[in-house]
């Protein structure tokens, strides 16, 4: 099976028609490797992102010294998906039509002309478009268009960042304005009321003022408006500070290998975004990622924390675009927004990062226990789900290590994940603590159909590719309702949380 990141969620029906047709394999032989200790099981995980590092090799050696990494001006590489045996539909393959199993015995000569050139994940204009007059395409127009799709559908339009609903809800209703004028009114006081500010926030933020509620809930930015500007302008240049400080020596011996690494997942982070794969923006988070790896020597760059990034620039950015974010080209903006906007990321995911470093310090000591703690808690309160495990013999570290690494941002699609973060920023402990019963309410949402698979394979596969890429702001809110039942069951009563 593959531990790594399958981003974005794969479409349900995908998931049914590839769980419905992949072959029986030997569980036995599946079952006898898996890992008995944490770093066996970290030693044999592998990123399903896989980009050839050998053209890294002389990414090193410079022509000249340089503050922006050399080879990041040019068109950046394309990321390879890796798949196992059987899984070959994760990108999808316009399929030529006579390949196709024939509609009847009755064959027209139309059919096997193609016209139009396969797109990058989009629909493929084939004969049963392009010849339309022929009289036997014109009987089985219908069916030739659904054979001439792709294997994996498109992304549809729901996916995008800039739409916050999937159920098609109008963009301000009367209570969206009335809760947008109340948070204006507590932005706009002398001294705002963080605790009012938490409250409110907790059921999510409007878009307009996401992005200055979240600097302040973040501790980034003081609650007193007088100060603001002030404590802004002197982080920016503290910031940047260390970019002329220390950006020059990711190439030196001693941290290499740090940025060596970030610059192999740069382009992993969410590589079906447009936004993502502008060499400008790639090089913003390598800044980032290396000023911040090197200030934290304890723990360094760890793999997941680039995605830990992405909401923070997106929220900043989202200041200065009106829609459509995720195809907005950031060279557009002055010079001067772009670097307020990196200034402003890397503090606040600083801020995130305070609280749950020992994820990422050596053995992932706080990931361990957030695990074990998560299969306390479904023990719990999902007997049945957790006996179902034990007899798939399937362990939480297999899938609940990257929910705990990643904070769900690779189950979830990324305008889920802003919405989860506003509550996660309204709660005292939100990502350190309320995280735990958030992952529990999400893993039970699927009991249905996790108790319908009876293989090991078939069962982590699901659980590595949960069907959310249509989830909204609604289906958030309900994990977050149940995420705080939980929480209040749970938390401040041990005896029940332990057995």
């Amino acid at each position: 099976p593959i531990y790594g990141a399958q981003y974005p969620p794969l479409d349900p029906r995908v998931l049914r028609s590839f769980l419905k047709d992949t072959p029986k394999t030997n569980i036995a032989n599946i079952k006898s490797k898996k890992p008995s200790t944490f770093h066996e099981f970290a030693r044999s995980t592998n990123d399903a992102w896989d980009i050839d590092d050998e053209e890294d090799n002389d990414f090193f050696t410079p022509s000249h010294p340089s503050s922006i990494p050399a080879q990041s001006h040019s068109k950046p590489q394309t990321p390879r998906l890796k798949v196992s045996k059987h899984f070959t539909d994760t990108e999808p393959q316009p399929q030529p039509l006579n390949r196709l199993e024939p509609v009847s015995t009755e064959i027209c000569p139309d059919q096997l002309r193609i016209d139009g050139e396969p797109t990058n994940g989009r629909v493929v204009k084939s004969s049963s478009d392009a010849h339309t007059d022929s009289p036997c395409l014109r009987s089985r127009g219908t069916l030739q268009k659904q054979q001439s799709l792709p294997v994996r559908p498109v992304i549809p339009l729901v996916a995008r960042i800039s739409d916050q609903n999937a159920s098609g809800a109008p963009p301000m209703t009367v209570r969206e304005k009335t809760r947008l004028d109340k948070f204006r009114q507590l932005l706009a006081s002398p001294n705002t009321d963080l605790e009012d500010l938490r409250k409110h926030s907790w059921s999510g933020i409007p878009r307009e003022v996401r992005p200055i509620t979240w600097r302040l809930l973040s501790g980034y930015l003081p609650a007193n408006m007088e100060r603001r500007e002030q404590v802004l302008r002197r982080k920016r240049e503290e910031y940047f500070g260390f970019i002329e400080q220390y950006y020059h020596s990711r190439t030196d011996e001693h941290h290499r290998d740090t940025y060596r690494q970030i610059h192999i997942d740069i382009p992993r982070t969410n590589p079906l975004i447009p936004l993502f794969q502008q060499p400008l923006v790639q090089e913003v988070f390598e800044r980032i990622l290396f000023i911040w790896a090197i200030r934290h020597p304890a723990s360094g760059y760890v793999q997941g924390i680039n995605d830990l990034v992405t909401p923070f620039f997106v929220v900043f950015l989202s200041e200065f675009v009106e829609e459509d974010v995720e195809n907005f080209e950031m060279a557009a903006l002055p010079l001067e927004t772009q670097r307020n906007i990196e200034a402003d990321s890397f503090w606040c995911m600083s801020k995130l990062l305070d609280g749950i470093q020992d994820n990422y310090t050596f053995a992932q000591p706080g990931i361990q226990t957030k695990v074990k703690a998560l299969e306390e808690l479904v023990s719990r309160i999902d007997e049945d789900v957790h006996l179902h495990f034990k007899k798939c013999e399937v362990e939480y570290l297999q899938f609940a290590f990257r929910w705990m690494n990643n904070l769900l941002m690779r189950e979830l699609p990324l305008r889920c994940t802003i919405r989860l973060w506003d509550t996660y920023q309204a709660e005292s402990e939100g990502f350190s603590h309320f995280h735990l019963y958030v992952c529990a309410a999400f893993l039970i949402k699927w009991r249905k159909e996790i108790l319908s698979m009876s293989d090991f394979q078939g069962l982590l596969m699901l659980l590595q590719n949960l069907p959310t890429i249509h989830w909204g702001n609604e289906e958030v809110g309900l994990l977050l309702a149940e995420a705080y039942r939980l929480k209040y069951m749970f938390a401040d009563a041990p005896s029940h949380y332990k057995r």
